[in-house]
């Protein structure tokens, strides 16, 4: 679907100026779906058909919300709604597990998101206390999918 640069963002004001959270719009052809993040006023997605079979990919994503202390570690939230997946494919190792060392910047795990792979990556060297999600089970915006130690 080409869309003129200049009519998306002229899209996107008209939602963010008249407070709508979600636009859809579909034909026979193409489909257009917009959701807006309140919170951090970032458009979540726009997508079309045919869409093209999903790859993992490193994305750039909203900061992610700060992590909760709590006294048996911190967590790591999701960003947003998705399915959470523990490695870039069925048959790949995962990323990490309870035990691994891992490094700021490092892949933690992925949450599709509208067919969209999402790499969610350390925030922070820390050591991974457990895996909180199971694979391939749906996450909501703010739900811990990680317990680490910093």
């Amino acid at each position: 679907m080409d869309i003129p640069l200049k009519q998306l963002k002229h899209l996107l004001k008209t939602l963010e100026d008249g407070k709508v959270s979600e636009f859809e719009f579909e034909d026979e052809k193409h489909r257009i779906r917009v959701t807006l993040d309140r919170g951090q006023r970032v458009p979540a997605l726009v997508s079309s058909f045919p869409q093209a079979a999903p790859t993992p990919a490193s994305v750039a994503t909203p900061a992610l919300p700060a992590p909760s202390a709590d006294e048996a570690g911190v967590f790591v939230t999701s960003p947003f709604v998705g399915t959470f997946y523990r490695s870039s494919s069925p048959e790949g190792e995962a990323f990490v597990k309870p035990g691994s060392t891992v490094s700021t910047g490092q892949a933690l795990c992925i949450v599709e998101a509208m067919k969209l792979m999402n790499e969610i990556e350390a925030e922070f060297a820390c050591t991974i206390l457990e895996v909180l999600v199971e694979n391939g089970k749906s996450v909501e915006f703010g739900q811990k999918l990680f317990r680490v130690k910093k």
